[in-house]
């Protein structure tokens, strides 16, 4: 039975409500299990990262260098079949729950044995790099 467009973005809400959660945690394992196993981390200035140990590496890398919460806001998603497109924005906040970066973000979903699963995902910020005036 096909997935509705409701219930899609319904699974991708509660995965990205997961990842919110689980990265609060510092369960970087349970984040890397919300990717598909081909899935890949296109961080801006590094190469690809792929595969769910890269992934979990990453993330738990993130988590020692101060980021302590993750908030995703989906601004719209498109469905292709057993794919779907989500164009959102991110805000990464420290343990004193300061802002430390805010950002947008597009992710590939792909359905796998019933349940959505990012499999490309790109971001990067809305900051000023230092020294350059915010357009």
């Amino acid at each position: 039975m096909p997935t509705t467009a409701t219930s899609i973005r319904d699974e991708i809400r509660r995965a990205n409500d997961t990842f919110e959660t689980s990265f609060e945690q510092g369960d970087a394992a349970a984040i890397a299990n919300l990717f598909t196993t081909a899935g890949v981390l296109l961080p801006a200035g590094m190469e690809p990262i792929e595969g769910l140990s890269g992934i979990q590496a990453f993330w738990q890398g993130a988590m020692e260098m101060g980021v302590k919460q993750v908030r995703l806001q989906t601004r719209d998603i498109e469905e292709l079949e057993d794919t779907a497109i989500e164009l959102g924005t991110y805000t990464l906040f420290d343990g004193n729950h300061q802002p430390m970066d805010q950002g947008k973000y597009l992710v590939v979903w792909k359905e796998q044995q019933g349940h959505w699963k990012l499999h490309q995902d790109i971001w990067n910020t809305s900051l000023a790099a230092p020294g350059r005036k915010a357009a």
